[in-house]
């Protein structure tokens, strides 16, 4: 089991290994002065750790109340988040009670954005339950929900009182939600580790869990601690992001992220002719994921108009000049298409 201190606007741990699901009445009592948890998941995690949790608080003498809603991406919006701070007014939550977030990377996002805006914030423990939430969404305080026009453009910087990684969680995701979180953890490998860039090429899926989670986790407490509100080097973690969230927008999220972000690297990489541009877009077949899309360069052109990264007329591209060193690279607008052009 192993134990990340993040520092940011408020210290908290990121506890990574097996079993650690069974620590979150000793965690939330540990931080919290909660009396009352609403426990946030979705469709398909509720039925299957919902209960346990549920049963475990509720017999430490927490009143515990829960919110589910329909899993999927399309979710994540602002019809779910009023419906979500309604229930919490119903029933009766206050400034010192707590949410716990039972999930993927759009529970934590969505329940995070509550905890953030209800009775102008609230404490909340991230659970993450998939591979991409653990590695990436659950740490570092980024919360929102989308919006018709693009993703992630309502939120906010709200640090969490605790994430615990459970690695036995892990078992029970299909295969193509467990690969869909590698394109995160190839993500930082590009950007910060070319041992770890090895170790997956070696390894491929059967990597040890427990170890890639907390270098990955490492990674991103060494970036927020740098910069927490994304205004200078935490921009970095957008490697393929830009491309992949415009790809996902116009799927109406029928691509995934981890697919749509394993795009995006490929035809970065391919654009700018990086120096290891061939083993980056060799590994991410290596994963299985698509490295092209049929999406017309016009349409991903108009998406990415909408992303949250744009300033005025330019946008922030994360440009990969070899493994373990990435540049931010402010790219004017109108040289968007010819740029996803090159990468095709």
């Amino acid at each position: 089991m192993k134990e990340i201190v993040v520092n940011a606007s408020k210290q908290y741990s990121v506890t990574i290994g097996s079993g650690v699901l069974s620590q979150v009445v000793k965690i939330t009592a540990a931080v919290t002065n909660a009396r009352r948890i609403c426990i946030v998941s979705d469709s398909n995690v509720w039925p299957i750790y919902g209960n346990a949790v549920k049963t475990g608080l509720a017999s430490a003498g927490y009143s515990v109340c829960y919110y589910v809603f329909s899993a999927g991406e399309n979710s994540k919006n602002s019809t779910t988040y009023l419906d979500l701070l309604s229930f919490l007014s119903e029933n009766e939550l206050t400034r010192a009670d707590c949410i716990v977030a039972l999930g993927g990377g759009v529970v934590g996002d969505l329940a995070g954005f509550a905890a953030a805006t209800y009775l102008r914030g609230i404490p909340y423990i991230q659970v993450p339950t998939t591979l991409l939430a653990m590695v990436d969404s659950s740490v570092g305080g980024k919360t929102a929900i989308n919006l018709p026009v693009g993703k992630n453009l309502c939120g906010a910087f709200y640090q969490p009182s605790a994430v615990l990684c459970d690695t036995n969680t892990l078992s029970t995701l299909p295969k193509e939600v467990f690969r869909d979180g590698c394109a995160e953890v190839i993500k930082y490998a590009v950007l910060f580790d070319p041992e770890l860039f090895a170790l997956l090429e070696k390894d491929g899926l059967a990597f040890d869990r427990e170890s890639v989670i907390t270098r990955c986790v490492q990674h991103k407490r060494d970036v927020v601690a740098q910069d927490e509100f994304d205004r200078g080097r935490r921009m970095l973690l957008n490697l393929g992001h830009t491309i992949g969230h415009a790809i996902e927008t116009y799927s109406n999220f029928a691509v995934s992220h981890g697919c749509a972000v394993a795009i995006g690297m490929a035809v970065t990489a391919r654009a700018v002719k990086c120096t290891d541009c061939q083993r980056m877009v060799a590994l991410i077949k290596q994963f299985g994921f698509p490295t092209t899309t049929d999406i017309p360069s016009d349409a991903l052109y108009c998406a990415m108009l909408a992303d949250k990264k744009r300033s005025s007329s330019s946008i922030n591209l994360i440009i990969p000049k070899a493994i373990g060193h990435c540049t931010i690279m402010p790219t004017p607008v109108d040289e968007l298409k010819t740029f996803i052009e090159e990468g095709m």
